[in-house]
């Protein structure tokens, strides 16, 4: 056994997911996932490409609510005081 796997146990102690738990988090990340979704379940996507395209979503996810934030902000900026009072109040709730 290697030093950095006996380790991990050390500092773990008793709580470890098992292979099984690994692989049915990999295939629920599988089904929100757009571009893998439509995947057949005959279909094999590799963990490490799920892994990836998970990483891909939610840099896309971050780009797409910084876009929408500025756009708001535009909005905002461009509508009259009580207009966008109301926008901030519904907002907030």
């Amino acid at each position: 056994m290697s030093g950095r796997r006996s380790r991990s146990r050390q500092s773990s102690g008793t709580s470890r997911i098992t292979e099984d738990q690994i692989n049915d988090l990999i295939i629920k990340l599988q089904q929100l996932l757009p571009e893998l979704r439509e995947s057949r379940r005959s279909d094999k996507v590799s963990a490490a490409r799920v892994l990836q395209e998970t990483c891909n979503y939610i840099r896309n996810l971050h780009r797409e609510v910084d876009d929408l934030s500025e756009r708001l902000s535009e909005l905002l900026a461009n509508t009259d005081t009580a207009q966008a009072a109301l926008i901030r109040s519904l907002l907030t709730q």
